[in-house]
């Protein structure tokens, strides 16, 4: 009996022991990892909500989310081309590409700033050194591509800026020693070959065709492919939210670019003269800011709801819209070498898809059709046999 009850005061004092510890882990755990309405981002409603432009997209069924994520990137996105040609087609204007980066990165700080308004939480939380990183390098990619227009054919223009992969793939094999598998080398080969082929093709019947805007493009490319990375990591490592990456970003980038237009001179003339046209400048430049700026809420919505896949085809395929709307609305030049190589830059873009989403896509080979040929070969024979 002594040792029965010795036996129940050890199991007591365990039991004592382990309810000691399992209170205090509860009580680690409800200290240490908040509710999930605390974890998240004060600017997120619900993990499973998405927003756009004050409409809860979570709310309607998968089809009806597709319809209206893709007919509000292509509604925004092609109105966004057709007026950023449009301003670039009045005469005079080629000269003041960046000036109109200066107009348009004033009013996607201003829609930034409303859009925080909206939300609960209006604290930076990015690193200000970080913002001037990546202001620097948002300069870089919109006011490059704007300037290029000057001395480009816009489909052109929307050619080059198809083709960020190959830059992308230059820097990882030099900076990070990065190795590519043989869809991402054959993408890379399709998207340089394609690009040649444009750019001759738009060298040989453009009459004002300029090397320079090849070169703008460029730089405007390998600036864009430093910046997605930038600022992915950025809002990750922060928990930063949109409308604070385009308020910040935006914002110090209009100081640069004001900065160097008032050290080169180039304010003054380009004042003036969108001053005698302000309709076809401001006006114009307004609207292309706003369409641009709602046209990336559902490229981003169509991301997080379908993924990336999707999202890129939908994008590309939106391009060639652009491209077509283009030689359509505007008089220029045609001839059947840019659709060749267009469509040598579609399969560059498939195939990088592809690369990354083996997994998901599985092509036929060869060796299967063969042999699912000789199994219906032997299926038939049999059954005649019989």
């Amino acid at each position: 009996e002594e040792q029965k009850e010795d036996n129940r005061s050890t199991e007591c004092s365990n039991q004592g022991i382990m309810d000691l510890k399992f209170n205090s882990s509860r009580k680690y755990i409800s200290i240490s990892v908040p509710s999930k309405s605390q974890a998240m981002s004060p600017h997120i409603k619900s993990v499973d909500d998405v927003v756009v432009l004050g409409m809860n997209l979570s709310k309607f069924n998968k089809p009806t989310q597709f319809f209206i994520c893709v007919s509000g990137v292509f509604m925004f996105y092609l109105v966004y081309g057709y007026l950023q040609e449009l301003i670039f087609s009045v005469e005079g204007f080629k000269p003041f590409g960046w000036y109109l980066t200066l107009v348009q990165f004033g009013f996607y700080s201003i829609f930034g700033l409303i859009e925080l308004q909206l939300i609960q939480d209006k604290r930076r939380r990015i690193p200000g050194k970080t913002y001037m990183i990546i202001a620097f390098l948002t300069v870089g990619t919109m006011g490059l591509s704007n300037t290029s227009l000057g001395y480009l054919n816009y489909p052109t223009q929307v050619i080059f800026k198809c083709c960020k992969l190959i830059p992308v793939m230059i820097g990882g094999v030099f900076i990070q020693g990065k190795r590519y598998n043989i869809a991402d080398v054959s993408a890379a080969l399709c998207m340089s070959l394609g690009l040649i082929w444009f750019t001759l093709a738009d060298s040989t019947v453009a009459p004002n065709f300029n090397l320079t805007g090849v070169v703008l493009i460029s730089l405007a490319l390998c600036a864009d492919a430093v910046i997605g990375n930038v600022q992915e990591k950025a809002m990750k490592l922060h928990n930063g939210s949109n409308s604070e990456m385009v308020l910040y970003s935006y914002s110090i980038g209009f100081v640069y670019i004001l900065l160097g237009l008032i050290c080169t001179s180039g304010l003054s003339p380009a004042v003036t003269f969108c001053s005698k046209h302000p309709v076809q400048t401001y006006g114009y430049a307004f609207f292309f800011s706003l369409t641009g700026y709602f046209g990336i809420s559902f490229v981003l919505a169509l991301i997080k709801i379908f993924g990336a896949l999707l999202a890129v085809t939908v994008t590309t395929g939106r391009k060639a819209m652009t491209i077509v709307l283009s030689f359509l609305f505007f008089a220029k030049p045609f001839t059947f070498q840019y659709v060749w190589s267009g469509l040598l830059v579609v399969l560059g873009i498939f195939l990088n898809v592809y690369s990354k989403n083996m997994d998901k896509i599985k092509l036929p080979s060869l060796h299967g059709f063969w042999k699912k040929n000789v199994e219906e070969r032997k299926t038939r024979t049999l059954s005649q046999t019989v």
